[in-house]
């Protein structure tokens, strides 16, 4: 029969006393690996009972929202919290910082209002005029990866793809095909540099005024919703 475990094999090299002393005794080098293994695992387990309320509490809090902008908008439609994305769309979101910290904002309304679509505003005054003193257009950041979702702020624009300044627009709907898909005027798309947290029934109350025509603008709500204040929080 075939033996099932493998049987020692008679030996004097092995078998003698002296033989198995020394097969059984550690080398030197074999017992300070042993030691420094021994230790290394302690100093890995003390480190990581210092390290562990500190990495825990970083990563409890989600970093890009610590470091994202949050905005009140007041309006005479109630109020509205954005949240800017800084971290994917820097230039975007600096220069609507700009445009709140300098108080621009205020006095502007929203002039074009369309359900399910979107509501527009940050650069026209009660008068239908253009309010002065804009800054100088800015880079298309719409290949971000940001999708213009209900909820999001994008900016506003003409038909060339660099040419946003100050107006901005809240998605009232998913609006996919404002989406970047190419560098062409075409597929630029619109910037998506925020989104609302706070004040969402406000966006849908605003949509949901009656709208008409007025001076020479489309879909401008027969009440005026005005911007009466904004600020960083």
């Amino acid at each position: 029969m075939l033996a099932l475990y493998p049987r020692p094999v008679a030996s004097p090299s092995i078998y003698n006393n002296k033989s198995v002393e020394s097969a059984y005794r550690p080398s030197v080098g074999l017992l300070m690996k042993n030691t420094l293994l021994a230790l290394a695992v302690v100093l890995i387990a003390i480190l990581s009972l210092v390290l562990y309320p500190t990495i825990k509490g970083t990563q409890s809090m989600n970093d890009e929202t610590a470091q994202n902008p949050q905005v009140l908008f007041e309006t005479t439609m109630g109020n509205i919290t954005i949240e800017l994305d800084a971290q994917n769309a820097p230039n975007t979101s600096a220069n609507f910082l700009a445009y709140v910290d300098d108080g621009y904002f205020v006095d502007t309304i929203f002039h074009r209002v369309i359900p399910n679509f979107m509501v527009q505003g940050g650069g026209l005054t009660a008068d239908m005029q253009d309010k002065p003193d804009k800054r100088a257009p800015i880079q298309n950041e719409a290949n971000n990866g940001l999708k213009n979702d209900r909820g999001t702020l994008a900016m506003a624009r003409t038909g060339d793809p660099h040419s946003a300044t100050a107006q901005f627009f809240i998605n009232h709907n998913d609006n996919a095909f404002l989406n970047f898909s190419k560098e062409s005027t075409q597929g630029w798309g619109y910037a998506v540099f925020g989104r609302v947290i706070d004040g969402m029934d406000v966006v849908d109350a605003i949509a949901g005024v009656q709208t008409g025509n007025s001076g020479g603008h489309q879909d401008v709500p027969l009440e005026t919703i005005t911007i009466t204040g904004v600020s960083r929080l």
